[in-house]
C-alpha cells in the first residue's frame, strides 16, 4: 500500500472540487457540479489496485473517480469549465468524462453494462484487465444494476461493481429509497460481495485488493459495498441537511482529522497540491472558452451514380445469414450477441441457425435483458470488438432506449473526432403483416429520427443484405440501429420487380434502391424497409390499371437522410408519394416533405400515406385495415397525377 500516494489523491480531490465550488460561484463555470467532498479515500484507495489495463466506469459523481484513475487536473478542471482543453474538449462538463480508458455519464446506472462489455472484452483478450464500475447506493433503484449482476455472474465478468453507499440519493435517506441490504443483492445473483468503510481507509484497502484478486482470478465478479459520506451538497448548493449532521460528520471525516493533526508533511503537501490546483486553474482560463462540438456530421453529400443491376434471388434470411457468418470468418474481432441467437434454435427468426456452433463465445446467448445486451455490445465495441445486438422484436427496443441514445449514441461525441466510432449495430425485426399483435407488430425507428450519432439503416427487398453486413464488417459505422422487416426473412432478394423495369443500385456507402420504367415515369413512390416490394407491386398496377409509370426509390440509410441527394431522381416525375409503415406524425414522410419544400422543386407535387392511427391488431383482416396496402399506394398516386393534371 502507497499511503503517501493515496493521501495526496484525497487531499488532490478534495483541493480540486472546493476550488470548483468556488469557480461556480463566482461565474467562471455554468451547469452543475457535483463534488464528493467526503468521499475522496474511495477513489483514493481502490485506484492503488488498478493495472494500465484496467477500466474505470463512473457516474455523474466522478472528479475523484477521474482525478484517482488518470491524475489529470488540468483536464478535468478545464472540462468542468467549459474549456477546450478540457478532457472532453468542454463538450462534457462535469458528470461526461471520457479517456483511453475512463469513462463516466450523467445517467444513473447507465455505464455499468458498458463496464460489463469492457470487462468481457478483457476476458476475452486474457490480458488480465478488470473492469471498475463505480455507482452510488440510489442507484440500486436501478433495473440495469440486476440485469447486469445478473449476466455478469453467469459469465464470470472480472467486474468490480462499487457501491458508494453515503446515505442519500440526492436528497433522499437511504432508508427510504433501498430496501434490504446492499450484500443481499449480489448474493442472490451468486456475486461475492464485502463491506467496508472511507473511515477505516487502511482496511478498505485490504478488502478492495481481496476484492481485485477475486475477479483477476477469473472467479467472477465482486460487489464491494463502501460506506461513506458526502459532507457537500449533492450539486453546487441543495442540501437540506440540518447543520447539526453535517457538522458532526465533518468533525469525523477522514482527511478533516488528518488536517487537524497538522502533520508537516501533510501540510507541505496540501502546499503543493494548492498550488498545482491554482496552475491547472490558470491553464484552462487561458484555454478557449468556445468548446467546439465534435463533428457528427454524415458523409458528405453527393449525388449517387447509379448501376444497372439484377437481384440475387436469394431468400433474404439465407443471405443474411451467410452475410453475418462470413463476416465473423473474415473479422475474428467481431462478437454477436442476443436472446436465443446460439444454435440450434439460432433466433426467433433463424437468422442465427448455425453461427454458434462455427463461432462458440462470438455469437452468445444473453439473458432477457434487452438494456443489458445493448450495453454490453457497446462495451465491447469501445473496447475494440464491433458487435452486433440482437432485440428479438423491435417493440422491445423501447427497453434498450436508454443504452442507445444516452450512451452508444453520444460515446463519438464526448471522446472527439480522433477517436475511432464505436461500431455497435443493434438488430431488430420491425413491422407488421403477420398478425402478431399491438406489442410485437410496430414500426418504432421513428423514436430515434433526429438522435445525434445514431445511423438508422433499414434493409429493403432489393439492396440484398450482403452489401449492408460486408460494409458495416468493414467498420467506421458507429453505433448502428439496423431495422429488419419481419416480411423480408421469407422473401427473395428482388422477387418483386415488375417485369419491364430495370433495377439500378447506387454507389453510396449503403446503397439506395431505384425501381424504374424505361420511360419518363409520372410518379415516385418513395419508401424503405418490406414496403419497397409493396411499392414494386404498386408500380405494376400503375401501369395495367391507370397507364401511368411510376419509380421506386428505396433507400437504406434513413439517417441521415438528405433527400437533396437523390433529387434528380424525384425531379424526374411531376409527384412523389412518401409511403411508410410507422405513424405519421412526426415519421419519415413528414421529413421528406420538409426536405421537399426546404429543396424547393418546382412542379413536384406530393403526398405521404402511412397508417391508420391505431394499435396494430392481431386480427389478420383489423391489421390489413390499419397498414397501408398496394390499394392504397395506387389510389394516391392515380389521384396526386390525376389532380396535378387538372391543375
Amino acid at each position: 500500500m502507497d499511503r503517501q500516494e493515496i493521501v495526496r489523491k484525497a487531499l488532490l480531490t478534495r483541493r480540486v472540487e472546493e476550488r470548483l465550488l468556488e469557480l461556480f460561484t463566482s461565474g467562471e463555470l455554468a451547469g452543475t457540479v457535483h463534488t464528493c467532498i467526503g468521499q475522496e479515500f474511495s477513489a483514493a484507495v481502490i485506484s492503488d489496485h488498478l493495472r494500465d489495463e484496467d477500466a474505470v466506469f463512473s457516474n455523474h459523481r466522478c472528479h475523484g473517480h477521474y482525478l484517482a484513475a488518470t491524475g489529470d487536473v488540468v483536464g478535468l478542471v478545464a472540462e468542468v469549465m467549459g474549456r477546450r482543453a478540457g478532457v472532453c474538449g468542454g463538450r462534457g462538463g462535469s458528470q461526461h468524462l471520457h479517456r483511453e480508458n475512463f469513462l463516466s455519464t450523467g445517467v444513473q446506472g447507465g455505464c455499468v453494462p458498458i463496464a460489463a462489455g469492457a470487462a468481457l472484452a478483457r476476458k476475452t483478450r486474457q490480458d488480465g484487465g478488470v473492469a471498475v464500475c463505480f455507482i452510488g447506493d440510489g442507484t440500486l433503484g436501478e433495473g440495469i444494476v440486476y440485469e447486469v449482476l445478473n449476466l455478469a455472474s453467469l459469465w464470470r465478468l472480472p467486474l468490480v461493481l462499487v457501491v458508494e453507499d453515503n446515505s442519500y440519493a440526492q436528497s433522499t435517506p437511504k432508508n427510504t429509497g433501498v430496501a434490504g441490504t446492499i450484500a443481499a443483492r449480489a448474493s442472490a445473483f451468486g456475486v461475492e460481495a464485502a463491506r467496508c468503510d472511507t473511515w477505516n481507509w487502511e482496511e478498505l484497502w485490504a478488502t478492495s485488493g481481496k476484492a481485485f484478486d477475486h475477479v483477476r482470478s477469473g472467479d467472477g465478479p465482486f460487489l464491494l459495498e463502501v460506506q461513506t459520506y458526502r459532507l457537500s451538497a449533492h450539486s453546487k448548493g441543495d442540501d437540506d441537511r440540518s447543520p447539526e449532521e453535517l457538522a458532526d460528520r465533518a468533525a469525523i471525516d477522514p482527511l478533516n482529522t488528518m488536517l487537524r493533526e497538522g502533520a508537516e508533511d501533510l501540510r507541505r503537501l496540501d502546499e503543493e497540491i494548492r498550488s498545482l490546483v491554482d496552475e491547472a486553474v490558470a491553464e484552462a482560463l487561458e484555454s478557449s472558452p468556445d468548446a467546439v462540438p465534435a463533428d457528427e456530421a454524415a458523409e458528405g453529400s453527393s449525388t449517387p451514380r447509379w448501376t444497372e443491376t439484377s437481384a440475387s434471388g436469394v431468400r433474404f434470411v439465407d443471405e443474411l445469414r451467410t452475410s453475418l457468418g462470413s463476416l465473423l470468418n473474415r473479422r475474428a474481432d467481431v462478437h454477436l450477441l442476443g436472446e436465443d441467437v446460439e444454435s440450434p434454435y439460432g433466433g426467433a427468426f433463424k437468422v442465427t441457425r448455425g453461427l454458434s456452433f462455427d463461432h462458440p463465445g462470438r455469437v452468445r446467448n444473453t439473458p432477457i435483458s434487452e438494456a443489458a445486451l445493448v450495453g454490453v455490445a457497446t462495451g465491447l465495441a469501445l473496447n475494440g470488438f464491433p458487435t452486433f445486438a440482437e432485440i428479438m422484436f423491435g417493440d422491445f427496443v423501447t427497453l434498450a432506449a436508454d443504452q442507445i441514445v444516452n450512451h452508444a449514441a453520444k460515446l463519438s461525441f464526448l471522446a472527439g473526432d480522433e477517436a475511432p466510432p464505436v461500431d455497435v449495430v443493434v438488430r431488430t425485426p420491425m413491422g407488421g403483416g403477420r398478425g402478431y399483435g399491438p406489442t410485437h407488430s410496430q414500426t418504432l425507428e421513428k423514436m430515434f429520427f433526429g438522435v445525434p450519432g445514431l445511423r438508422i439503416l433499414a434493409f429493403n427487398g432489393f439492396v440484398g443484405p450482403r452489401a449492408v453486413v460486408e460494409e458495416l464488417g468493414n467498420g467506421g459505422a458507429g453505433p448502428t440501429l439496423l431495422v429488419e422487416n419481419k416480411l423480408l426473412y421469407g422473401r427473395r432478394v428482388g422477387d418483386s420487380l415488375p417485369r419491364g423495369f430495370e433495377l439500378l443500385i447506387s454507389d453510396e456507402r449503403f446503397p439506395s434502391a431505384l425501381v424504374r420504367p424505361r420511360r419518363a415515369p409520372d410518379v415516385t413512390l418513395l419508401g424503405y424497409g418490406g414496403l419497397c416490394d409493396d411499392l414494386a407491386s404498386a408500380c405494376h398496377r400503375l401501369f395495367f390499371d391507370h397507364d401511368l409509370f411510376a419509380q421506386v426509390l428505396c433507400p437504406t440509410e434513413i439517417q441521415p437522410f438528405r433527400l437533396a441527394d437523390h433529387a434528380e431522381v424525384v425531379a424526374a416525375a411531376p409527384c412523389l408519394v412518401v409511403v411508410e409503415e410507422g405513424q405519421g406524425f412526426g415519421g419519415f414522410g413528414a421529413e421528406v416533405l420538409a426536405q421537399l419544400a426546404e429543396l424547393g422543386l418546382d412542379g413536384v407535387r406530393a403526398r405521404r400515406l402511412s397508417p391508420a392511427v391505431s394499435s396494430l391488431p392481431a386480427s389478420r383482416a383489423a391489421e390489413r385495415q390499419v397498414l397501408p396496402s398496394v390499394d392504397d399506394v395506387v389510389c394516391v398516386a392515380a389521384e396526386l397525377v390525376a389532380a396535378g393534371r387538372r391543375a
